[in-house]
């Protein structure tokens, strides 16, 4: 796991000023890559390469980054892992002449792939998370590639006529004094999935490249900045985007060919995962994995277990705070697999102590409060080892989220009534107090209860006023639903286009649940939990990787039929088949809590200063990004217990303490 930056820079520029935005990117990188760096610089084509490293395969010098191809053609900047690495050499050993290895580094593996196969054939071949910039001397074309999920996150843009590109913006901010504006447009899709999707950052005519996409500039043709945004495809003179993976023809294809026999799928199912993790278990470094007790990463860990003769590190984050504290099912499933097991309970004085960390941590507005708690597991863990393995990707692939498993049901019991019925009964669930509801959940049975009940009253509430359709349930529950507020001050009145806005004839031929794990693998297992994931980790530098995301298991999950992921109200039906086999019913089965933080109990409490601080109305009015009295009302609120604004305050705090890191 590493950090890569670079540029294709402008002729104006002086050598001295590249050479500072190297030392600048560098030292912005350090924790993505503690064990080494390096730069290559070709003055001529006006062309720099720079990396940090995290020594995980090949701890010598041979794993030294940027890495020139033994043919001298090619320079590669790599970020990530590739886990059959070693199949493929054994390949290219075939070839002829086969390749002379100076070490055994799978950014040696793949650059090797690159120059005898080619990218395109390479990049199908590979099983792993990367992102890379490959400059081919020969052509002179600069190739940009990202990993078929976005497990890796790779930026680019332009700034005063260069064209710049690293891991994380804080590198792409060292370049030149950068002073490209914040996107008030942008700043409202934020403000709707608390997170900024893939294609856009936070700042104009800077952007992310897609999972699964391949960006190529031919130098001899390549020249300013694009006018248009690079939504799907971005084409102009010198510059192309195209997609390599494409998760609509995977979810077409398995669809095709559904599992009729439950006994092979399961049989096939445990295999093609017991093959994942074994693939991932290669490193010259400790290696452990987070578990948290639930079906995703009790059934990783057994896996690990498994192929292990002694017992793997586990890491689990408990909390204080009963009704959020899951860390004793996790202890229990650790103690009956035998691991290492190693837990930290959460305060919110420790929480305190990771907030003031969060802007630089997540280098752009990111408010998925969970954040916090995986940032703590990844500190604990990386105590221990370099490489741990995690349970994501689970829930969008096999049915997991309760939206699959209620969407429809709740559907069903509300359309026959007119809109008009809707509003009604929505402002009825919203006119008794968010403590209300929370007081009457106590009196339900256990199998019926839920945190923060009252919050999920009030935002049905709001849904049946607004909905009209099965798949405008799922947007907004995906969705903050702040599009009908003025929130942010200058922007645009519709939001700008996303992956959930494409039309895909795929869509149309999948069920509704089918419809929410493909969206929900397009957008927020991308740009929520795997950017959750690898800045919380990279910030400690720890590296992480997620069996799930092996395409292999993903082409399997598409081959699931629903009434195998989903059975009787029973989630991820089939994998829970699996992780019986390893771990007692009893130890699993439970209400799915998710790994959140009680941030809206501490915002009344311990973080209030802390918020009020960061919500001041002159600062607010002074930024004039949000509309002042709208925060305010609705701090207030909050603080009444009347409504929970936990997530729409969050987004703000984050926000604005993300601003005030940056100014």
């Amino acid at each position: 796991m590493c950090g890569l930056f670079g540029a294709l820079y402008h002729p104006h520029l002086a050598s001295v000023d590249i050479d500072n935005f190297a030392k600048k990117a560098l030292s912005a990188l350090d924790h993505r890559g503690p064990d080494d760096s390096g730069t290559w610089k070709d003055s001529s084509s006006r062309i720099i390469l720079g990396h940090t490293r995290l020594s995980i395969l090949d701890l010598t010098e041979a794993g030294h980054q940027p890495m020139e191809s033994a043919c001298s053609r090619y320079m590669l900047v790599f970020n990530g892992e590739i886990y059959n690495h070693i199949s493929l050499r054994k390949d290219l050993d075939g070839t002829n002449p086969p390749p002379i290895w100076r070490g055994h580094s799978d950014t040696e593996t793949l650059l090797a792939c690159f120059a005898s196969w080619g990218i395109s054939k390479t990049l199908e071949r590979v099983t792993g998370m990367f992102a890379f910039a490959l400059w081919d001397r020969f052509e002179q074309r600069l190739f940009l590639g990202r990993d078929r999920f976005g497990e890796k996150p790779l930026y680019y843009g332009w700034s005063e006529g260069s064209f710049i590109f690293a891991s994380e913006l804080k590198a792409i901010r060292s370049f030149n004094g950068l002073n490209n504006q914040i996107d008030r447009n942008v700043l409202s899709l934020y403000m709707q999935f608390m997170y900024v999707p893939t294609p856009y950052s936070i700042y104009k005519n800077i952007y992310k490249l897609e999972s699964g996409c391949l960006l190529e500039i031919d130098q001899s043709e390549f020249y300013s900045v694009p006018t248009q945004t690079p939504f799907a495809p971005l084409n102009f003179k010198g510059l192309s985007i195209r997609r390599w993976y494409d998760l609509y023809s995977v979810a077409k294809n398995g669809t095709n060919s559904l599992f009729t026999d439950e006994s092979e799928a399961l049989k096939t199912l445990e295999d093609t995962l017991l093959d994942s993790v074994r693939s991932q278990l290669i490193s010259d470094v400790p290696i452990g994995a987070f578990l948290s007790g639930g079906v995703d990463s009790s059934i990783i860990v057994a896996l690990m277990q498994k192929l292990s003769t002694h017992p793997i590190k586990t890491f689990s984050i408990g909390f204080d705070e009963g009704s959020y504290n899951e860390a004793h099912y996790a202890k229990a499933v650790a103690q009956h697999l035998g691991t290492n097991h190693h837990e930290l309970y959460v305060s919110p004085k420790d929480a305190m102590s990771v907030i003031p960390n969060l802007p630089d941590l997540y280098d752009e507005p990111f408010a998925d409060s969970s954040q916090i708690p995986t940032f703590l597991v990844s500190q604990l863990a990386r105590q221990k080892v370099t490489v741990s393995l995690s349970g994501d990707g689970g829930d969008e692939l096999f049915g997991g989220y309760n939206r699959y498993l209620w969407g429809k049901l709740i559907w069903n019991k509300f359309q026959w009534l007119p809109l008009s019925l809707r509003k009604v009964l929505g402002a009825t669930m919203h006119s008794l107090p968010t403590s209300t509801w929370d007081s009457l959940g106590k009196l339900l049975p256990n199998k019926y209860t839920a945190t923060l009940l009252g919050d999920k009253v009030h935002r049905m509430g709001h849904r049946l006023q607004t909905i009209e359709s099965l798949d405008d349930l799922y947007f907004s529950l995906v969705a903050e639903g702040y599009q009908d507020i003025d929130i942010v001050q200058g922007s645009r009145k519709t939001l700008l286009k996303t992956r959930l806005d494409e039309v895909n004839p795929v869509l149309g031929a999948l069920g509704s649940e089918q419809r929410m794990m493909l969206w929900d693998s397009l957008t927020y297992l991308t740009d929520d939990i795997l950017t959750k994931v690898d800045r919380a980790a990279m910030g400690v530098s720890l590296e992480t990787r997620i069996p799930f995301l092996d395409h292999n298991v993903v082409d399997l999950a598409w081959r699931v039929p629903l009434n195998m992921k989903i059975r009787d109200g029973t989630s991820k039906w089939l994998l829970r088949q699996v992780l019986y086999q390893y771990v007692p019913r009893e130890l699993i089965e439970r209400p799915k809590a998710g790994f959140a933080i009680p941030v809206g109990q501490w915002l009344r409490g311990p973080l209030r200063d802390w918020a009020e601080d960061l919500l001041d109305l002159k600062q607010i009015e002074l930024d004039g990004y949000f509309n002042a009295n709208l925060v305010r009302k609705r701090w207030d609120e909050h603080l009444s217990g009347r409504y929970m604004w936990t997530n729409f305050l969050w987004s703000i705090l984050m926000f604005n303490a993300w601003l005030r890191n940056n100014r």
